[in-house]
């Protein structure tokens, strides 16, 4: 999609993950932009959270207006939501490798009209604007391409564009499997969280490095981890669903190998396998917090030794993880991947939210590099929460 501007700007969303709904010309150098969003199958829950576009004939040194509308939309059936907040910083790029984020003084936010304005002086004639760094096939096939004797590539179930989900097992082959722990780490199950494959990346990074505690943790464990569940959606600038309109992370109950093939083939491999423990990574405003069923005690010793770790570790702040995430009645349809695996394994399984807003210890929104910095600290806290209480 080609949106010629009369000032001879030019927006465009036509390339991997890019993401723009209707664009207007109010001024010269002023632009408002819908944000496209994305519905579910019955055209509910319409979730408008991730944008991704590049702009040619830009003015350099002149002040250019943007403003993104169309935000609001509904989660888990309670309308009125969006996620796109007055906190919300979007990222820029001249050449789509360094990313950095809008500053506070270049933004700005309508309550009334529910309405985000940047305004910026470009350096360059063409840019790119994202909702958060993207992390794209590119960076995934870098990952995928890492010639290590501990990796080994395979598909860990299809999707629904027939696409292969991409799993990278992490273990020294010359010691047993039989007496390691068995980790399994899952990334992306919603496209538009990229934070969630950068992290997932820097823990398969430093688990593959020279660094003797990644060592001795491949010789003890097997790390499964998927960086990227929503291959599909994260190519074509998808938010939250399937091709076919279902959330990656509700009908893990219900799963229809038709309607839902990442759930369906993927869950097999998890019912069938070895599990001491799951954690599912996500993104969200402006919280971090990890949940799970807490409420066993068997479980309980790993989800405070998860958490533990992650507060010492990495830049994780929540006072109240681990929180319960089987405490109320769940709707059919509606389990996550960790309710499930509980429900149906009683599995230490976990689900994380990492903010993509301003950070309180960091005093500014995560980078890309924020996230895959976690990924050592992650990998080293899922190891003594598989180990907790043993």
């Amino acid at each position: 999609m080609m949106i010629p501007m009369l000032a001879a700007i030019v927006v465009t969303a036509a390339f991997e993950g890019g993401s723009v709904g209707r664009v207007e010309q109010a001024g010269p150098r002023h632009l408002v932009c819908a944000v496209k969003g994305q519905a579910d199958q019955n055209g509910r829950n319409r979730q408008a959270n991730w944008y991704y576009f590049r702009m040619d004939g830009l003015p350099r040194g002149e002040e250019v207006r943007i403003d993104f509308t169309d935000l609001v939309g509904e989660y888990n059936f309670r309308p009125g939501s969006h996620a796109v907040t007055k906190n919300t910083r979007p990222v820029f790029s001249y050449d789509r490798k360094t990313w950095t984020h809008f500053t506070d003084g270049e933004a700005s936010w309508d309550e009334k009209e529910i309405r985000l304005t940047i305004r910026f002086r470009p350096e360059r004639s063409r840019m790119w604007i994202a909702h958060m760094e993207p992390y794209t096939r590119e960076h995934l096939s870098r990952l995928m391409g890492l010639n290590r004797p501990h990796l080994h590539l395979e598909a860990a179930g299809l999707t629904v564009r027939g696409n292969e989900i991409p799993m990278l097992t992490i273990t020294d082959p010359a010691a047993a499997d039989s007496g390691k722990k068995v980790i399994w780490l899952m990334a992306r199950q919603h496209a538009w969280e990229a934070g969630t494959s950068w992290a997932a990346d820097g823990a398969v990074r430093w688990l593959l490095s020279g660094d003797a505690e990644a060592a001795r943790l491949r010789k003890s464990a097997v790390f499964q981890v998927m960086p990227v569940f929503d291959i599909d959606g994260a190519a074509e600038g998808a938010v939250r669903f399937n091709a076919n309109g279902f959330d990656n992370n509700r009908n893990w109950d219900t799963a229809e190998p038709g309607k839902m093939p990442e759930i369906f083939t993927v869950r097999k491999l998890l019912l069938g396998g070895r599990m001491d423990l799951f954690l599912a990574l996500h993104n969200t405003e402006s919280v971090d917090y990890v949940e799970g069923p807490v409420m066993d005690e068997r479980v309980r010793p790993a989800a405070e030794a998860l958490v533990k770790g992650l507060r010492e570790r990495t830049s994780f702040v929540d006072g109240r993880s681990p929180r319960n995430s089987m405490g109320a009645a769940i709707d059919k349809g509606r389990y996550t991947v960790n309710q499930y695996l509980y429900a149906e394994r009683k599995a230490p399984a976990f689900l994380m939210e990492m903010m993509v807003e301003r950070h309180p210890r960091l005093g500014r929104p995560r980078t890309s590099r924020d996230f895959s910095a976690l990924g050592e600290g992650l990998a080293r806290s899922l190891w003594e929460a598989a180990n907790a209480g043993k």
